[in-house]
């Protein structure tokens, strides 16, 4: 059965249809939420949101499978407990498979600014690409002038703030490294998605890292914490630490991706939070 198509134009005519991945039950369609959806591909694989919450975040994810079709069966079928609202195609074709009014399950455990259920206050999309297990290929340029094209959608919809715009790596960064390093959040935020400085140089000289501690370290951490992630404030480069400023390098100075926070990571850090409105700044303390 045929996925169910958001337009009936023309242009969708030519379009090559997109099956249904096999396993997956046909399901009751529904009205997209977005002007810029393709096709409707409904996931049974979603909730409601807890105590009401409406999504005030959007997360970015690849789906890291070696094709399409096996991404689509993940993410549409019963059982795996795993979805998105949206999967925005190589070609810059864009599916809704989870009503926004519904909690997807794509954050999994996860943590920013204090929240715990990331699921029920954000917003999911899978982007097709295989990842870093799979090559990692670069984002063609019409599937990220797709993905800017929906979240600037979203945001205006939705009242989200810049800086609640982010990668699955940001709100779990042990478990996860995408959208990863490659993608261009530089090209997103000059586009009006998303909260993004330009990276400082790189150079030699002193930096934090595993077996560091102290004031230098305690500081980082803080204003980790502050700027979202869920990291704990000790005074020691443990891990977990390590972990966080990997998942900030991926985000913010992806030229080098090592977990090490020298002058260039602690700068872009701190240019960050002062380019944060004072208004928002509050929000994340």
């Amino acid at each position: 059965m045929p996925a169910s198509s958001a337009s009936a134009g023309p242009e969708s005519k030519q379009r090559r249809v997109i099956p249904l991945p096999k396993g997956i039950v046909a399901m009751r369609t529904f009205l997209p939420d977005s002007s810029v959806v393709s096709d409707i591909i409904p996931s049974p694989n979603f909730g409601e949101r807890n105590r009401g919450r409406q999504p005030d975040m959007i997360v970015l994810h690849y789906t890291g499978m070696p094709d399409v079709e096996g991404a689509l069966t993940r993410l549409c079928k019963a059982g795996t407990e795993v979805s998105a609202h949206y999967v925005v195609l190589e070609d810059g074709r864009i599916l809704q498979c989870v009503q926004e009014s519904k909690r997807a399950w794509h954050a999994g455990l996860a943590k920013w600014a204090g929240e715990e259920d990331i699921n029920s206050c954000s917003i999911g999309i899978e982007i097709i690409n295989r990842g870093h297990d799979w090559g990692y290929p670069d984002f063609p340029l019409r599937q990220i002038a797709a993905v800017i094209a929906l979240c600037r959608g979203i945001i205006i919809r939705r009242g989200i703030a810049p800086h609640r715009v982010l990668g699955h790596s940001d709100v779990a960064p042990a478990r996860k490294k995408d959208p990863g390093e490659k993608f261009p959040w530089r090209s997103l935020a000059a586009s009006g998605v998303g909260h993004y400085v330009e990276p400082a140089p790189i150079e030699s000289g002193d930096a934090l890292r595993l077996g560091s501690d102290g004031d230098d370290v305690r500081a980082l951490q803080q204003a980790l914490a502050d700027y979202g992630y869920g990291v704990a404030v000790t005074g020691k480069y443990d891990q977990a630490t390590a972990e966080v400023v990997i998942a900030f390098q991926r985000h913010f100075r992806p030229a080098k991706v090592d977990g090490i926070a020298d002058a260039s990571t602690l700068a872009t850090l701190q240019a960050l939070r002062a380019a944060l409105p004072e208004y928002l700044e509050a929000t994340t303390r």
